[in-house]
């Protein structure tokens, strides 16, 4: 039987409460390295790290819950307090939902998240990462996020970081008889693509690869064409509007290519950043990050605000659903590793005493009788901490139950208790104890 063992304990660095700059700083290169420093500390069964544009969150799987809450906390540790929101067991179930269903999203109901939950599952399980414990409460999150978007009108409109960064383009600018440039040609540069063509008659593609810039300039109906990197310089001189979008971990554009392109809209919604800040202080570029993006995505919660109270709804009784599933298989899962050790130790002992009093002759009826009598001792000597387990469970109280699974571990089989020395006990002795157990089974 596999056991399910553990609490979760996370943290968030995110844009509710932190900065452009210190989700920049706390996000990794390398998801991969993220989760096996994770779980290089002593006591962290499971980790799984998940980083967007607009957030970094860490999530281990440990015994004890202040264990936990040490390991996560030691990953920010450099950021104020105020910046971070750390997470016990059942707010990481609840947040990891809402995460799914775009609800903690810069933009309400943005679906590309859903994406970077599974992406994120599937790089901590290639390294052994995902365990039973995180495998259930990111599967009932991403299964709630797809309600959410099946169910409700919560993906309506704008739904990207790419779209929302054209509609801020269109607000500060005529789109008209503009040229667009979008850097980047993965989701969100092709989903910023495919909404600028919408509203302009020439797009410019750049990514590095040239042939992926291609393919996106491919799929948009209006004048598009690809640019290599290389050319960027020139690309930008042409472009009235920019929508940057690369997962580069340096810069892109430099301050000094931003100065001779002319009047200029640059739109950054890459993470890291595909500009330099001092861009912001040239006369010719308007820069806008992904702070600037709060206007539009205040203007999409208001229109999506009876969607999201209806997911919230759903949330709620899924979150129901999911903790006390959990209650019950955690301390259904003590209880049956209690009770199969039980049984084993029973069958042994009582085939032992069984064996030793057949000696002295022992009825079918009689052997019946003493086997009824190991089960009754099993079930009361089980009840009292069955009751205790099933109540801990209720109360969540998560630290009790954990360290039973411990304690009855099922692969525990009593070998190691000492067997009772019989070797002077005589004939006599046996034959009298047989006699008195016959006569206590008469009565």
């Amino acid at each position: 039987m596999t056991v399910a063992t553990g609490v979760i304990s996370g943290v968030s660095l995110a844009h509710g409460t932190a900065s452009v700059e210190q989700i920049e700083a706390a996000c990794v290169e390398d998801d991969h390295a993220a989760v096996e420093a994770l779980l290089a500390h002593d006591g962290v069964r499971e980790a799984v790290c998940l980083q967007t544009c607009n957030r970094f969150e860490v999530y281990v799987v440990s015994d004890d819950p202040e264990r936990g809450r040490d390991v996560v906390t030691s990953v920010v540790e450099e950021f104020p307090d105020e910046a971070v929101v750390e997470l016990s067991h059942e707010e990481s179930l609840r947040h990891l939902m809402r995460v799914a269903c775009g609800l903690e999203s810069l933009v309400l109901g943005e679906d590309q998240i859903l994406g970077q939950v599974r992406n994120a599952s599937t790089a901590a399980r290639s390294i052994g990462g995902i365990g039973p414990v995180l495998e259930e409460a990111i599967e009932k999150a991403i299964h709630v996020g797809e309600r959410a978007r099946t169910e409700t009108e919560i993906g309506e409109g704008v739904v990207s970081l790419g779209s929302a960064a054209v509609a801020l383009a269109a607000d500060e600018r005529s789109l008209a008889e503009a040229t667009g440039l979008v850097i980047g040609a993965g989701e969100m540069g092709t989903i910023a693509a495919q909404s600028l063509a919408r509203s302009l008659d020439r797009l410019l593609v750049a990514n590095r690869t040239e042939a992926n810039a291609a393919h996106v300039a491919d799929q948009v109906e209006t004048d598009a064409a690809a640019v290599a990197l290389d050319d960027l310089p020139d690309a930008l001189a042409v472009a009235d509007v920019v929508v940057s979008a690369t997962g580069s971990p340096n810069l892109v554009v430099d301050a000094d290519d931003l100065d001779a392109a002319g009047e200029t809209l640059f739109i950054d919604i890459a993470r890291p950043r595909d500009a330099p800040a001092a861009a912001a202080d040239l006369d010719n570029v308007d820069l806008r990050d992904l702070d600037a993006l709060e206007s539009v995505t205040n203007e999409t919660r208001e229109r999506r605000r009876e969607a999201a109270a209806r997911v919230e709804a759903m949330i709620d009784r899924e979150f129901d659903h999911l903790l006390a599933h959990y209650k019950r298989a955690r301390a259904d899962e003590v209880i049956a590793s209690m009770y199969e050790n039980a049984e084993r130790m029973k069958h042994r002992e009582l085939s032992r005493a069984v064996s030793k009093l057949e000696t002295d002759g022992l009825t079918d009826d009689q052997r019946a009788v003493v086997e009824s009598l190991a089960d009754t001792l099993v079930s009361q000597l089980l009840a009292a901490p069955t009751k205790s387990l099933r109540d801990a469970a209720e109360a969540d109280d998560w630290t009790t139950i954990n360290s039973a699974l411990r304690l009855f571990d099922p692969s525990f089989d009593g070998a190691s208790i000492p067997e009772p020395d019989t070797t002077e006990v005589s004939a006599e002795t046996r034959h009298a104890l047989a006699t008195a157990v016959r006569e206590h089974l008469d009565d």
